[in-house]
């Protein structure tokens, strides 16, 4: 078994979003900074985009990390980049409104404002923009068209992709190297400005003594993710940017101080499910820009009964015949349909709050069962995108619950918002973890503060979606950037 010892000023562990921006700032203040990271520096020239290889290359448990109840499957990843590698690009900034009830109810002053420099710089940075009217693909227009017959809110996304030549297989790593993500812009930045890079590091331990961390420690993987040795680094200040799930688990596997049991609670996930519209005309939902339109029509940052976000969502052969009803024959006549379904996911600016844990070896364990509020506004998520489907002309609309439903006419999409979901009736998914470390100015009531500084641990901050102190209701990745920033400036000075 190899065996590595090391010292540095600042150790970041997780180079997604929040560990690439700390990073950068960091190095710029003049600290000798050290990333660790547990996947591989994985290069787009490698990206098959093939399901059964890239998954097990961009993602935790390959894939298949789920809640402790196995009701949502909790999509996270990993390779130098973290999560930048295989998500689809969405930028929204978190709205003022939100900002604004964080000030209230979390004693946070001026959080939007201080975030706002931050956002404005990844705007340039990672040339933010909306996509071009030419590059919205078949299945993001039946989502328009859908919207605009029914007269709902809609409008176009933002996305950080340059030279999108629109392959559409964004989720298994962009093999053209589009995307302006944390592998392509910050992490070659940090390790300009003398930044150190190690992968294959699975920090399992946050060392720690009279109060203040000393480093960290983990094991050596191989590329296949074997352990093959152990690593200690010794550190003067430490960063975690694992996610918010794999931060707060190392928080809580390293026995941090933490007196008032702030660690690990406050975890929300934006859980989604996907309602599919079988169209006579091809669809081709895999090729173009996924992702590049929305209707929010039924979503406000804060009022407790409009908190369903509608975007398109394409699987590509593999996860799309698991979700397909039927079996034998009938499951193969719906593959077949393959070309011809457009797909919406109605996403849960969700109001229940879970908690992480951590198994024995610092993986994270989800403790996270949708309360009767989320079930029932989930109910009306999928209402509302079967409606939208039929409104631009699906013949059908495929509902994937436990008794698999078929859709056929307004008022059968109407009448799914009053059935009663339970777990895993329908299944969902999630690909936007947050909370776990949440950020707040009372130690009573949050793990860290205004600057992503642990309570309890002076010389430990958090820098990624775990501080969020609730669901934002859009997408995180731009906001995981800007507080990754705010925290790099504050761990630097």
């Amino acid at each position: 078994m190899k065996t590595l010892e090391l010292a540095t000023e600042v150790v970041v562990v997780g180079s997604g979003a929040g560990g690439g921006a700390a990073a950068v700032e960091l190095v710029q203040a003049g600290r000798e900074v050290l990333i660790l990271e547990m996947g591989n520096r994985e290069l787009p020239k490698s990206f098959t985009q093939r399901e059964e290889q890239m998954m097990p290359r961009l993602f935790q448990d390959a894939g298949a990390r789920t809640t402790a109840d196995k009701a949502i499957q909790v999509l996270q990843g990993k390779g130098l980049g973290g999560s930048t590698l295989h998500n689809l690009n969405l930028c929204k900034r978190i709205d003022p409104e939100l900002f604004e009830l964080w000030a209230k109810t979390r004693d946070l002053p001026d959080i939007g404002e201080r975030l706002r420099p931050h956002y404005d710089h990844f705007e340039k940075a990672l040339s933010i923009a909306a996509v071009p009217e030419d590059r919205i693909n078949r299945n993001n227009q039946i989502l328009r068209a859908g919207a605009e017959a029914l007269g709902w809110k809609n409008g176009p996304l933002r996305h950080n992709r340059t030279g999108c030549i629109g392959s559409g297989f964004c989720e298994l790593g962009c093999a053209y190297d589009a995307k302006n993500n944390s592998a392509k812009i910050l992490i070659p930045a940090a390790e300009k400005g003398g930044a150190k890079v190690l992968t294959g590091i699975r920090v399992t331990q946050v060392l720690h003594r009279f109060g203040r961390a000393t480093g960290v420690s983990g094991q050596i993987l191989d590329e296949r993710g074997q352990v093959v040795g152990h690593a200690t680094i010794r550190a003067e200040r430490v960063v975690l940017a694992a996610s918010a799930t794999g931060s707060a688990a190392l928080v809580i596997a390293s026995g941090l101080p933490d007196p008032y049991r702030q660690a690990g609670r406050g975890l929300t996930l934006h859980p989604g499910a996907t309602v599919g519209g079988v169209f006579d005309e091809p669809v081709d939902g895999w090729k173009g820009v996924p992702q590049s339109w929305e209707c929010d029509e039924l979503l406000h940052p804060t009022d407790p009964d409009r908190r369903m976000w509608l975007v398109p969502v394409f699987g590509h052969p593999v996860a799309t015949a698991a979700m397909l009803p039927g079996l034998g024959p009938e499951a193969v006549a719906r593959i077949g349909s393959y070309r011809h379904i457009a797909a919406i996911t109605p996403m849960l600016h969700d109001s229940t709050v879970g908690r992480v844990d951590a198994r024995g070896d610092a993986r994270p364990l989800l403790h996270y069962s949708l309360n009767d509020a989320d079930r029932r506004m989930m109910a009306k998520g999928v209402s509302a995108a079967a409606q939208v489907l039929l409104a631009a002309g699906a013949r059908e609309v495929l509902i994937p619950t436990a008794v698999p439903q078929v859709v056929r006419t307004a008022k059968e999409a109407i009448a799914v918002a009053q059935q009663a979901f339970g777990p895993l009736d329908p299944p969902l998914a999630a690909v936007h973890p947050m909370g776990g470390m949440c950020m707040g100015g009372d130690p009573h009531t949050s793990a860290t503060n205004a600057d992503g500084r642990h309570h309890h641990c002076p010389n430990l901050w958090i820098a990624d979606a775990g501080l969020f102190p609730t669901s934002t209701g859009v997408p995180p990745q731009w906001s995981t950037y800007s507080f990754g920033r705010l925290v790099g400036q504050a761990a630097g000075a």
